[in-house]
């Protein structure tokens, strides 16, 4: 099995957070292309190529967040029977440690992450901590939540079998935009009651955004939500304040074990 455990890139000096998509087709015909789209070639190249046999096996892929998400499993969907059991397996180290998973792939939607090169492979997001700041007690938590993700490989690859199991995550709804001019620009920002408020739930006509003339916008819609990434750093840029998601409950088949490479004859 080839894996790929993949940070992310100095977000002082360039952004990949969900910016850039690695379609099929991606070649490394890119050099006049921006850093992103070069470096998507690059790791396209070197991880897979994209959906094809010669991809890496999985890849796990390890950012950090400005936003209050504590410790995240990313997922495109749950169809990734590997990917979930893996997830499944994180979620029981530790009775001390919540890890929340987060499907954020919209429905026909191409799945973007680093990880989608591969042919299975999840993210591990942490937060929140500043965009150049190391901070101990997340790097340990990495370090940690990587161990045991490669524990789970070897037990998969030397035979174990994961029963079928039930599984909780949020699954992305909507992007919500911060308020703005007609201009484009910022009229306004996530409201204190809002803000630090990852995976809480989100009810009708509570205050979301707080306006820069002091009025308040209410959420609205007639069910109860689930914001996550609420006002990353990272996300700004790209019109989105914070990311609604719904709350699901599903079923996860079972894992076989890994049948065993065939005796070579002599």
């Amino acid at each position: 099995m080839v894996i790929a455990v993949i940070p992310a890139v100095d977000s002082q000096k360039k952004n990949q957070n969900w910016g850039w998509l690695i379609p099929p087709s991606l070649s490394l015909q890119c050099q006049d292309d921006p850093y992103e789209v070069t470096r998507a070639c690059e790791l396209n190249q070197l991880l897979g190529p994209k959906a094809s046999g010669g991809a890496s096996d999985f890849i796990l892929d390890l950012y950090n967040t400005t936003a209050n998400m504590g410790t995240c499993l990313i997922a495109g969907c749950a169809h990734g029977v590997f990917a979930m059991h893996l997830c499944r397996y994180l979620q029981l180290q530790s009775s001390e440690l919540l890890c929340r998973g987060f499907l954020y792939q919209l429905p026909g939607e191409e799945s973007y992450c680093v990880d989608s090169v591969a042919k299975n492979g999840i993210g591990l997001e942490l937060g929140h901590q500043p965009q150049g700041v190391l901070r101990a007690d997340l790097f340990i938590r990495m370090r940690f939540l990587v161990a045991a993700a490669l524990d789970f490989i070897q037990l998969f690859n030397q035979g174990t079998d994961f029963p079928a199991s039930e599984m909780e995550a949020c699954r992305t709804v909507s992007h919500v935009d911060f308020p703005r001019t007609g201009a484009g620009d910022l009229a306004g920002t996530v409201h204190p009651q809002l803000q630090d408020r990852d995976f809480e739930p989100l009810r009708p006509g509570v205050p979301i955004f707080q306006m820069v003339s002091g009025e308040e916008v209410l959420s609205e819609g007639e069910s109860t939500m689930y914001p996550v990434f609420i006002n990353e750093a990272a996300y700004s840029e790209k019109g989105i304040a914070f990311l609604q998601t719904e709350k699901l409950t599903f079923s996860v088949p079972s894992l076989p074990a890994l049948a065993p490479a065939p005796t070579p004859t002599p």
